[in-house]
């Protein structure tokens, strides 16, 4: 098994190529939109960030989005410098700058910016921070369901490094994913410390049995915006939802499994760890959500 795929796969656009970028303020065509090698973000991942996708127009829950990014400036004693009113500006001013319309996917970078010496304490970033908006054209596609191989490294707990925290320093995941393409999968999904299921490394988890939606308790993953929208869709359409623990045992007997995030919304899982999933392909529920999460947006 080599043909190996991701939940941000995207069909090729050659527009991508000509993109202009949001760098502190400027918005430079994507060769000149550089940091320099002392900014804490690339030295030692000393930043947080966010996603958001441009559906016909509006960004998708962008408030939410900005509000968990200033969130997650906070607990790491990161003064953005901005208001978030302005970061939203930003978004809007790149993406006016690029001519965006509808599917288009934002990734919305602050770190602690350029430090004095090349060590770690916060302290020799004297500069102010570095914002970056990386806007691309992109529509997801996907050729078939997702496989996923269940990995021995683990969503911790939040003293090590909070796995709430949307932060740069994303190691433990790239591991994660890197140990599932090795196992012949396209993703890696990822236990907790007591060994239930939790969330791939880029994406949360669920799973359907016997037309009951169920996710982890959410004490160990990052607790998704578009995760949030999908239990408060089953809520409000009498679908029965759970965040609750449960094995692996649970999971390959399942009759759906999907994925959630910013950039594929939910996409089908097909096999785990060699299991096939219900019938391997998109379940009923699945595509249910979809629809639902669909209309959600477009309202």
């Amino acid at each position: 098994m080599t043909d190996h795929i991701s939940t941000h796969q995207a069909e090729e656009d050659t527009r991508n190529e000509a993109i202009r970028i949001y760098v502190n303020g400027r918005i430079l065509p994507k060769a000149q939109a550089v940091v320099s090698v002392y900014d804490a973000g690339f030295m030692l991942g000393d930043g947080v960030w966010e996603g958001i996708r441009l559906y016909d127009g509006r960004w998708a829950f962008i408030d939410e989005h900005i509000e968990r990014l200033f969130e997650a400036a906070k607990a790491i004693d990161l003064d953005i410098a901005m208001t978030p009113d302005q970061v939203i500006q930003a978004v809007l001013d790149t993406q006016a700058a690029n001519g965006m319309t509808t599917d288009a996917h934002a990734r919305l970078m602050v770190t602690r910016g350029v430090k004095s010496r090349p060590f770690q304490h916060p302290k020799l970033a004297r500069q102010g921070p570095t914002v970056a908006i990386i806007m691309e054209h992109s529509r997801p596609k996907l050729p078939r369901p997702i496989r996923l191989a269940t990995v021995p490294h683990l969503r911790g707990l939040p003293m090590t490094q909070d796995p709430k925290l949307n932060s740069h320093s994303k190691l433990n995941c790239i591991l994660a994913c890197i140990a599932a393409e090795k196992a012949g999968a396209d993703e890696a999904l990822m236990l907790d410390l007591h060994g239930f299921v939790n969330t791939t490394n880029a994406c949360n988890f669920f799973i359907v049995k016997k037309g009951a939606v169920w996710t982890s308790t959410g004490d160990y993953c990052m607790n998704g915006i578009t995760r949030a929208k999908v239990i408060a869709l089953c809520r409000a359409n009498g679908i029965p939802v759970y965040e609750r623990n449960f094995s692996l045992v649970d999971t390959y007997s399942a009759d759906e499994a999907f994925l959630t995030g910013t950039f594929g919304a939910q996409t089908p899982v097909g096999v785990i760890d060699g299991r096939q999933i219900g019938t391997g392909d998109m379940g009923p529920m699945t595509q249910h959500l979809r629809d639902l999460y669909k209309k959600l947006v477009a309202a």
